[in-house]
Order: C-alpha cells, then sequence, then structure tokens
C-alpha cells in the first residue's frame, strides 16, 4: 500500500496533462530546416510511375521482375556465416526473349557475351563479391548495366577526331620523321668512320 502511495500523486498530473491540447501547427522552423538552408527547393521527392520514354536505346532502367535472381551460399572464407547465409547471387535472364532490351542490343550482347550463355538461351551473371545478399545482387546489376552499356558503344558509330586530336598526330607523325632522319644520319657516319683512310 505504501508503494502504491508514493504515485498516487502522478495520476492527477497525468489527468491534467492529457486534457491540455496541443497545437501541431506550430510555425516555428530550426536555424537547420530543410526550408531555411534551401529556400529555393521545392522540398518534394516523388518517384516516378513509369520509366520516362527517351530517344536513348538504353537509360540505365533494368525492370527487375524480368529478371530470374536465385540466392545460394558463397565459396570461401568468412567463418561459419557463409555456411548459414545465402549471400552468392545468381542473375539471369532470357536474351532474346528480354523485350525490355533494345533489338539492336540484343543483338550485340549475344555477339559480345556469347561466353556467358548457357545453351537455353539465358545469359547469367553472378556475384560473391561480399557477405551481403544485398551488396551482391547490386554488383550484379552494375555488371548486367556495364555490359548492355559496352553494348550501346559498340553499335554506336565511332565520333570525328577534334581538331586538338588531329594537330597533336600531325606533331607526333613530324617528331617521329626527325627522329629516323637524325638515326638514319648517324648510322651513315657510323660507316663512314669504319671505312679505311683512302693514301690519294
Amino acid at each position: 500500500m505504501a508503494q502504491f502511495n508514493r504515485f498516487t500523486g502522478i495520476f492527477p498530473l497525468f489527468r491534467a496533462i492529457k486534457g491540455i491540447k496541443v497545437n501541431h501547427s506550430s510555425n516555428y522552423k530550426s536555424a537547420i530546416a530543410l526550408e531555411n538552408l534551401y529556400p529555393n527547393s521545392k522540398l518534394t521527392l516523388t518517384t516516378p510511375s513509369k520509366i520516362p520514354e527517351t530517344n536513348e536505346k538504353f537509360n540505365g532502367y533494368i525492370p527487375v521482375k524480368e529478371l530470374q535472381i536465385t540466392y545460394s551460399r558463397s565459396s570461401g572464407p568468412g567463418g561459419q556465416n557463409v555456411n548459414t547465409v545465402s549471400t552468392k547471387v545468381d542473375l539471369r535472364f532470357h536474351l532474346e526473349s528480354a523485350t525490355w532490351l533494345n533489338e539492336d542490343i540484343r543483338a550485340k550482347l549475344l555477339e559480345i557475351q556469347k561466353n556467358k550463355l548457357n545453351k537455353e538461351g539465358y545469359l547469367v551473371i553472378k556475384s560473391d563479391l561480399t557477405r551481403q545478399q544485398h551488396m551482391n545482387l547490386a554488383d550484379c546489376l552494375s555488371k548486367l548495366r556495364k555490359m548492355i552499356w559496352a553494348a550501346c558503344a559498340a553499335d554506336a558509330p565511332a565520333p570525328a577526331p577534334s581538331a586538338e586530336f588531329l594537330e597533336m598526330a600531325r606533331r607526333r607523325k613530324e617528331k617521329a620523321a626527325r627522329e629516323r632522319l637524325l638515326e638514319k644520319r648517324s648510322r651513315s657516319m657510323t660507316k663512314q668512320d669504319r671505312q679505311a683512310p683512302s693514301l690519294d
């Protein structure tokens, strides 16, 4: 009973606090609030409902739903965690039926990455770089994205050389010609010195 009496004075205080209406619509803003640090920013973060269409063949977007992703045990050091957690990522998709890729890119990937295709025509990418499942998945997606960018670059026409590059190439050719003539002249003088002097 004595223990209860120690807290009896708290209950009226709770009732009083419960009856107080707190105004949540305060106009107070801290000095380090985003509105004060970036007054011209809209401060709105939105996610587009769909990827905007561009004139590029590949804009970097990879639909994860179109990929087959499986996880397995990683090899190598890592203690008992390696034997209990599936962190190795196996990412694959059927290249010829991948409608989310441009037809030209698919043909170029078939040519460039033919060693990574299995008999069923699946492009296989694996990663056990880290002991974190999501990090290995990100590594697989990064590898796939680099493959697609490489296919786009190989399909694109070579850019015209700039004026600076042409001038640099001309100077290199002139320098190589001068060095060749100097070396030829040096060899000629060396041969002349080896000849016996004439008695005339």
